[in-house]
């Protein structure tokens, strides 16, 4: 595939489709492939991670047409992304309300930044899925059926499988960062682990802590080569 020219990517050309609303009734945006979904990319689960909303949608604008085979949202949680809260505006960790068999409904502590304590409280949800944002994505990977996933997340530097893949082997491969297991800490109700008991494989792509120059240079380039075909993953 050929990339448009610097002058033409300020603007996103193609129309989403709709795959629910937010809390705030904010449309959730899906860019599908044109064929065959193999893999869904999506970003921003976490309000308070813009940048890998900001570097997914450069490699998406870099494109000189629709991704044949991968499926994109920018703003999984856009209320979060709009509030620059970590959870979605209800106060829910997205990331933590997935169905999972170790769904928990105890607070979600976590740290604002990388140096302090996890002293900062977000609800997991009422239940299992109770949030609109969770319910509309994991439609949409019904609908979609992809063979992979990919989340992307900050600012832990690591690509994480749980049963390290050859998609997060390249990945750690092609971007230097270690691969792991997990990212050390309990994850109950986390995509990742709804994923692996659906049997569909996620990768968590964890961008370092870095300006957003820094991601945009580091990590545009790898999205850009799985949305454009230009690997065996896409």
């Amino acid at each position: 595939m050929t990339f448009r020219d610097r002058k033409d990517i300020g603007t996103i050309p193609w129309t989403p489709d709709i795959y629910g609303s937010s809390h705030l009734g904010i449309p959730l945006e899906v860019w599908k492939p044109r064929e065959e979904c193999t893999n869904l990319i999506h970003a921003g689960i976490h309000g308070e991670e813009g940048e890998t909303t900001v570097a997914l949608s450069r490699a998406l604008r870099l494109l000189s047409e629709p991704s044949a085979h991968c499926a994109v949202v920018l703003a999984a949680n856009p209320d979060g992304l709009m509030r620059g809260t970590r959870g979605n505006a209800r106060g829910v960790d997205l990331n933590r309300n997935f169905p999972t068999e170790d769904w928990r409904p105890d607070p979600v502590k976590h740290r604002s930044t990388l140096d302090d304590p996890r002293d900062v409280v977000l609800s997991p949800g009422s239940r299992p899925g109770s949030e609109p944002e969770t319910r509309a994505l994991i439609s949409l990977i019904r609908e979609l059926k992809p063979k992979a996933v990919i989340a992307l997340h900050a600012p832990l530097a690591c690509i994480d499988d749980a049963k390290l893949g050859p998609l997060a082997e390249w990945l750690a491969e092609r971007t230097g960062l270690p691969l792991v297991r997990d990212v050390g800490y309990p994850t109950p109700g986390s995509f990742g682990s709804w994923g692996g008991e659906k049997g569909i494989p996620v990768v968590t792509y964890e961008f370092p802590l870095q300006n957003t120059d820094e991601v945009v240079r580091d990590h545009v380039p790898v999205l850009a080569e799985i949305l454009s075909g230009d690997t065996p993953w896409s």
